[in-house]
């Protein structure tokens, strides 16, 4: 693969960075550089920006809003949408169940909701793990069960960390509807609106004190039967396909650039023994072999891109970008905390007087560092994706 931009392509970043300059709100930036958590208004806002230029989904086909971009456009756009600490798109309606409805979904499904995901006439979470039913996601107990009409499914379960489903009018989920059957041939993948009596949502604190995921109870839940995307219990296809995009999405390739910069900023300012903490060797050792792999994976993503633009979907690359994405992020995250030392406050808040001076980035470093432990765990643990890649490559 040619890695080298072409005029045109040279031509498109620029056109992505003036945007950038002239549409990224300050206050959007600064809370992104700062590592503090954004409101549904902040969320909301980016989504509108992107949104009006035409560039919200930019993995759609053109005939349902997308932007029609090559794969090296898209991981233009997205890397200096990194560079310039851009709010992360909430990726539940975009990233994720747009793909699946654009594959799976009925006509009426597509222009239904398409339109609403693009404008955020609704805002999607995703209902997939439970209590029992994690990494191990074909052991989903939430049931779906017909009503003597045949027009509703009666929804009755449980679903767990639940990102920003407090915020969400829809949720996505996963749900059994023949408890006979082998694990993954009896699921199916239904649409809830929130609002539906008898869904309850129940915050869950994280260590930092945030309230990002939640619970979600279903008691009696009637669900039209026309929210069912694809076939009575055959929605473990569609959500395999949803978990390819949501795996290529966790890994943060753009992130963990934009993470790279800041942490060799932060390296030089840094003092050890007299010398900048960049020229001490173990560290710099450390530094150098995150960069390497961050390259690496920069063309692995590169590759993934490429299969979905071509009609395909992400395979086994998806699996590979997910434990090396997650892998560096983490090692990012525990090198700028290392970096500051004890100025990487407990959590969060002002404290010692630190070299770097009063920057926001002091006071979330160690806050990042344990929220994001748990980027191997979720869209499935880097376990799970090790026997995927031995199953789809090895034939194991």
């Amino acid at each position: 693969m040619d890695l080298s931009f072409t005029p045109e392509e040279q031509a498109f970043r620029d056109e992505v960075q003036a945007f950038l300059r002239d549409k990224v709100p300050a206050h959007l930036s600064d809370k992104v550089r700062a590592g503090e958590h954004l409101g549904k208004a902040d969320h909301e806002q980016w989504h509108a920006i992107l949104n009006a230029q035409g560039w919200l989904a930019n993995h759609w086909p053109k005939q349902w809003g997308g932007t029609g971009w090559s794969a090296v456009q898209k991981f233009i756009f997205e890397h200096e949408c990194a560079l310039a600490y851009c709010p992360r798109t909430v990726p539940f309606g975009v990233n994720m169940l747009g793909p699946v409805l654009i594959k799976y979904g009925s006509e009426a499904q597509k222009a239904h909701w398409l339109p609403r995901i693009l404008d955020g006439s609704d805002w999607w979470c995703q209902g997939y793990s439970e209590p029992g039913a994690g990494s191990d996601l074909a052991a989903v107990k939430t049931s779906a069960v017909k009503d003597a009409s045949g027009q509703f499914y009666v929804v009755n379960g449980q679903k767990t960390w639940t990102t920003l489903g407090h915020h969400a009018n829809m949720i996505f989920c996963l749900v059994r509807t023949d408890r006979d059957a082998k694990k993954q041939e009896g699921i199916s993948f239904l649409l809830i609106d929130m609002a539906t009596p008898g869904v309850e949502v129940r915050p869950i604190i994280t260590l930092d004190g945030e309230h990002e995921v939640n619970e979600v109870f279903f008691t009696d839940v009637k669900v039209p039967v026309a929210n069912l995307v694809g076939e009575e219990h055959r929605g473990w296809t569609c959500a395999k396909y949803l978990l390819t995009y949501e795996r290529t999405n966790i890994a943060g390739v753009g992130f963990s650039v934009a993470a790279m910069a800041r942490l060799k900023d932060v390296a030089q300012r840094v003092m050890k023994h007299g010398k900048p903490l960049a020229q001490d060797p173990l560290f710099a050792a450390r530094m150098a072999q995150v960069e390497i792999e961050l390259e690496n994976m920069k063309t692995t993503n590169l590759r993934v891109i490429a299969a979905v633009a071509g009609g395909g979907a992400p395979g086994a690359e998806s699996s590979m970008l997910k434990i090396k994405g997650t892998e560096i992020r983490q090692e990012l995250n525990a090198l700028l905390r290392r970096a500051m030392g004890p100025h990487a406050r407990a959590l969060v808040g002002p404290g010692v007087d630190s070299p770097l001076g009063a920057e926001p980035e002091v006071h979330h470093a160690t806050a990042q560092y344990f929220n994001n432990r748990k980027l191997s765990i979720f869209g499935g643990s880097n376990e799970v994706q090790k026997n995927i890649i031995s199953k789809m490559i090895l034939g194991l």
